[in-house]
């Protein structure tokens, strides 16, 4: 038996990186989980790759966060396909090919843009999903933050800030409906996304600060955000969980 036997996840972003280590751990202990990507391909490969596996079932649904009107049919794709709605996470974002700018100068339409991604995704994807899981009588969400939050990171960092604020407020607004919401913080983590965003040499240099000597993996994100969606987290809400080698402390 799993911990999420008969339960229906929706992970965002997860066509690849940790968005897919965390669709691949709930499907592993039982889930029925929704790949939610603008990745078609690798999208629904990875959803292929997991029902094959074994475990529970994976469908890919194309969704840009952003847009409300493509969260609302994600949403309404899950609940036909499998019947009900329990958990999200919100893990979509641009990083990988994401560009380095000032806060200042960032060309503006750009900005808007990596915004409503990045933050407003989380919000967007929340508004589309929550009445789905309180009809099956509450749920968890768990949302992608970063320790780039606490750090000088320009509108990456705001972003993160952001969803940060939004977990708390959440948490509040949707606590009387039985949906809890957390967030996870990860540090320095060794994803083709980071490597590709900063470099080898970069990952190693922030190494050096950190309490444990390594990057993180999206493996070491997967037992945080299991624990959160689970019952076992049943009074845990508005939390920012760090995972992150000792990078941040508060």
């Amino acid at each position: 038996m799993g911990r999420f036997d008969e339960k229906v996840a929706i992970v965002t972003g997860a066509a690849g990186g940790i968005g897919e280590a965390y669709a691949r751990a709930l499907a592993g202990e039982g889930a029925s989980v929704v790949i939610a990507d603008v990745d078609e391909a690798k999208g629904a490969a990875t959803a292929a790759d997991i029902t094959a596996a074994g475990g529970g079932a994976a469908i890919f649904v194309r969704c840009d966060v952003s847009d409300s009107t493509s969260a609302e049919a994600m949403a309404a794709a899950t609940v036909e396909r499998f019947g009900g709605l329990d958990l999200l996470v919100n893990n979509a974002a641009i990083y990988g090919n994401m560009q380095f700018d000032l806060l200042i100068t960032v060309d503006w339409d750009y900005y808007r843009k990596f915004m409503s991604v990045n933050m407003d995704g989380a919000l967007v994807c929340t508004r589309a999903c929550y009445s789905h899981m309180a009809a099956r009588g509450g749920g968890s969400i768990v949302n992608q933050s970063s320790t780039a939050a606490w750090l000088y990171s320009g509108f990456y960092g705001l972003a993160k800030a952001g969803v940060n604020s939004l977990t708390q407020q959440l948490a509040h607004e949707l606590g009387g409906q039985g949906i809890r919401v957390n967030a996870i913080a990860p540090g320095p983590t060794d994803t083709e996304a980071t490597r590709n965003q900063v470099g080898e040499g970069m990952v190693k240099s922030l190494v050096k600060d950190l309490a444990i000597k390594r990057p993180g993996t999206p493996a070491d994100m997967v037992g945080a955000c299991l624990f959160l969606l689970s019952d076992e987290s049943a009074w845990v809400t508005g939390q920012i969980f760090n995972v992150d080698g000792g990078q941040v402390f508060r």
